[in-house]
């Protein structure tokens, strides 16, 4: 069994009437807001979607989609008329993954926790004060949590964010909290900086986080964070599945199997551990 995700009109940034903050230029602002949209809609998205993404009218918009095909970017579907991410932006993509060195270092970890646990393994990495998803191994069975790869959850509502959040400096985290807030994925969802500090200590003095239906009904996760050689957290692995197959009495087990698998990890990279009370 899959997560379901609600199909949502893609909200992207509006494109100024002038050059952007930064000095680029308008097209490429643009543009970017294209890649931006088609990649959060995988199924692919027609050019009254597009247009409205980047705010310009849609003979506008097309010129600039006609541009990134060019370029090997977007692809468009023949039959519907779709624009969908292209080649050259998964390349783009897949360099980033491939300068993670941890990430390849991880992908033999997530495996062997699928089969040792029997659910779906996932990595994740903090990214502009979410959590994102960059690997993944599947569980076996037929109902089953999967994540699309690139995906992204909310810090204080999911495992691998929780993980990430407990070794981050107290300034950092402030940070993220008045960037981002708190706010309510599921009923169980943490959503008062006093009971995410409570469980930031805890995940520090047991080693690993507990998702217990915070990010989605059903389902729990139990996840351990990755560090460089400074002691900073790197990225997260988890292991996630249905609260049928995950109760609360296996969180334990599974936090211990993932605790070691991050450990090991971080030991491959040349990281180093950091102390309960370090951050």
């Amino acid at each position: 069994m899959g997560v379901a995700e609600t199909k949502r009109k893609p909200v992207g940034r509006p494109a100024g009437s002038g050059k952007s903050n930064g000095g680029h230029s308008q097209s490429l602002v643009r543009g970017l807001n294209i890649l931006e949209g088609l990649a959060a809609t995988p199924t692919g998205l027609g050019l009254s979607d597009i247009a409205q993404i980047v705010g310009l009218a849609p003979s506008t918009t097309h010129r600039l989609l006609q541009a990134l095909h060019k370029q090997g970017f977007i692809t468009q579907d023949a039959d519907l008329g779709l624009w969908k991410i292209g080649v050259k932006t998964f390349q783009i993509g897949n360099t980033f993954l491939e300068a993670r060195d941890f990430v390849a270092t991880a992908r033999p970890f997530l495996r062997q926790l699928t089969l040792e646990s029997g659910e779906t393994a996932n990595l994740g990495i903090r990214d502009d004060g979410m959590a994102v998803f960059l690997a993944q191994s599947e569980s076996p069975q037929m109902m089953r949590m999967i994540t699309r790869l690139g995906s992204r959850a909310p810090l204080h509502a999911s495992g691998v964010g929780k993980a990430l959040l407990a070794w981050l400096p107290d300034r950092e985290v402030e940070r993220i909290l008045q960037a981002r807030g708190l706010n309510r994925v599921t009923e169980n969802t943490i959503d008062t900086p006093a009971r995410l500090r409570e469980s930031m200590a805890e995940i520090r003095r047991q080693g690993y986080a507990c998702d217990r239906e915070e990010h989605a009904i059903g389902l729990n996760c139990v996840a351990a964070s990755i560090h460089d050689q400074h002691g900073n957290p790197l990225g997260a692995i988890s292991v996630s599945g249905p609260v049928a197959r995950i109760p609360e009495s296996r969180l334990a087990e599974l936090g211990g199997l993932v605790g070691r698998a991050a450990r090991e990890i971080t030991t491959q990279i040349g990281g180093r551990l950091p102390s309960s009370d370090e951050r």
